[in-house]
């Protein structure tokens, strides 16, 4: 018979609530899912193996390299970045009113709060690079249709990320205006903007590192750069020309990333600015505190009105001096990109003309019945190559994730040896990626997966790294001092305390994934996205048809992620 103390020890354990039961129930649902997909799409370790043997066979066939110019590359690669720079630019604009409406604590009433949040998740969810064949059939193939796609699609994560912030903000300032009588505009720009500034340039920067990444395929629909020079290699089967070109992109990356990285600190202060963006990045996961960075800054610029009243002037130091200096720099350089991309033939000479025409050719979208099992079969495959990508991600992005850890690893340059190695992957583009498997276990759905996963171990794993330092060492310390061994420490007080964070990364990387696995199915990665790439050319009313069964997969899949993330909340 059980003694009244353990009964009211028991009566203190609180049951487990109907939220964390069903979440976590969906949870192992979605494990299921990812194992059953890794399986589906047929990735064994002997088609592997046969890969690496082919291997060696392939890069003697691309030996010696066909380098292209300097003057070549000097030239691609900074049309390159002018695409991706205007696109971004383009992005930055639109996403600010786009968050306006969608925050919560700005939006004028409850319609235009869903307006904003439908154009953030309708622009977020259309593919790139579809956007890119639509644009081309407008406008014509060139600068400009990769710059349109870039930015409008880009708005969908700015414009969330950014209202994120705004629904952060100290409301205070905002009242003492509103109590001064200022109109809704000067409450914003006076008072919430100010706040959200830091959070909003390392949002744009971030987005900016992508987009580079991603204009890589672009250049497989048309869109000039060293994409539109790489695929041309491949399409004709000149692997000599292909890998040079691969390798630019790869370092272009990696050397943007790195400037991007330092732009962040110089401008943000010297608290670790990947980590502010990576909690930006999944601020729809998990609940993060308003930035003391943030707070600094609106202290210091009191401080520097203050001085102004008293000597007539802001004083110029060193902080301001770079900010301004970056600040004119990329002015210049904005302005440089855009008369780059503007020599590229497309324009919106004809535009309306042109539209009239891609509508004919759109609209109404239709799909023979013959198809409509093809349709969902390559639907069905799509979802696959994304669980199971984001199931490979998970599985090495906690082994190398851990490692990056300041709190986690060994010894200091095991942890720099695992950032190193988050850095490089990062750097290679997905699209790349499917390239190289493609060529060594041939099309289908495995290329894709092991692309994507690979992609996704550089995001999720820098996440995992940054969660699990910003743990409270508190019970670190506890097991610590009773003698506890450095993997009893992790695995009893810092890993618990990181798993919420580590949640919401991974439905951030599924939700990435979907669209992803739609785009890289274009150049050969299986899905719903090879049957895109096919109707562009032939039947682009079965395209549209396509595109819209893909937009509903994703709203799917992104409102299932969003009612786990509030269950988990």
């Amino acid at each position: 018979m059980p003694s009244p103390r353990s009964g009211r020890n028991r009566a203190t354990l609180p049951p487990p609530s109907r939220n964390a039961i069903i979440a976590t129930t969906l949870l192992l649902a979605l494990l299921a899912a990812g194992l059953w997909s890794f399986r589906g799409v047929g990735l064994s370790w002997d088609q592997l193996l046969r890969g690496t043997e082919y291997a060696g066979q392939f890069l003697g066939r691309t030996v010696p390299f066909v380098w292209p110019t300097v003057g070549e590359t000097v030239w691609l690669s900074a049309l390159t970045l002018a695409i991706v720079f205007c696109g971004t630019a383009l992005a930055a604009v639109l996403s600010i009113p786009v968050a306006y409406l969608a925050a919560r604590n700005t939006t004028p009433g409850r319609g235009s709060g869903v307006l904003g949040r439908f154009l953030g998740v309708t622009t977020r969810a259309a593919p790139d690079a579809i956007m890119a064949m639509i644009f081309a059939l407008v406008i014509g193939q060139g600068a400009l249709a990769g710059v349109l796609a870039l930015g409008i699609h880009s708005v969908g994560m700015i414009s969330k990320l950014t209202a994120d912030a705004i629904e952060q903000i100290d409301e205070g300032p905002v009242r003492a205006l509103r109590a001064a009588g200022a109109s809704r505009a000067q409450q914003f720009w006076g008072g919430v903007w100010p706040q959200v500034l830091p959070a909003y340039i390392a949002i744009v920067l971030h987005r900016a590192d992508i987009n580079l990444r991603v204009s890589v395929i672009l250049g497989f629909v048309g869109v000039a750069g060293l994409g539109q020079q790489l695929s041309h290699a491949m399409q004709t089967l000149n692997y000599r020309e292909a890998i040079p070109y691969a390798i630019i992109i790869f370092v272009l990356c990696v050397v943007f990333e790195v400037v991007s990285a330092l732009i962040r600190r110089s401008l943000l202060g010297s608290q670790p600015a990947g980590r502010s963006i990576a909690h930006r990045l999944v601020r729809r996961f998990t609940s993060a505190p308003a930035s003391k960075n943030a707070a600094a800054r609106i202290a210091a610029s009191q401080d520097a009105e203050l001085r102004k009243g008293r000597e007539g002037r802001i004083p110029w130091t060193p902080d301001r001096r770079r900010q301004a200096g970056l600040f004119w720099g990329a002015a210049l350089i904005l302005c440089v990109s855009v008369v780059i991309a503007a020599t590229q033939g497309s324009s919106f000479a004809y535009f309306w003309k042109n539209l009239g025409i891609a509508s004919a050719r759109l609209w109404p979208p239709s799909l023979a019945h013959e198809k409509w099992g093809d349709v969902a079969l390559a639907l069905l495959e799509t979802v696959q190559i994304a669980f199971a990508a984001t199931l490979f991600a998970v599985v090495f992005s906690l082994l190398i994730g851990a490692l990056a850890a300041r709190n986690v690893a060994p010894t200091p340059i095991m942890r720099a040896g695992a950032r190193l190695t988050l850095i490089a992957i990062r750097g290679l583009p997905e699209l790349l990626l499917a390239l190289f498997f493609i060529i060594l276990t041939g099309l289908g759905p495995g290329a894709a997966v092991l692309a994507l996963g690979i992609g996704g171990v550089g995001l999720l794993g820098k996440l995992v790294a940054d969660s699990l330092e910003e743990v409270k060492p508190g019970p670190e310390r506890a097991l610590t001092a009773v003698g506890a061994t450095r993997m009893q420490v992790f695995a009893g007080a810092t890993f618990p305390q990181a798993v919420p964070a580590f949640v919401g990364h991974t439905l951030y990387l599924l939700d990435t994934n979907i669209r992803s696995a739609t785009v890289l199915g274009i150049v050969g990665g299986g899905g719903i996205g090879y049957m895109l790439a096919s109707a562009a050319r032939i039947n682009q009313h079965e395209m549209l048809f396509l595109l819209l069964s893909v937009l509903v997969i994703v709203f799917l899949v992104e409102g299932l992620s969003s009612w786990l993330r509030r269950l988990l909340a």
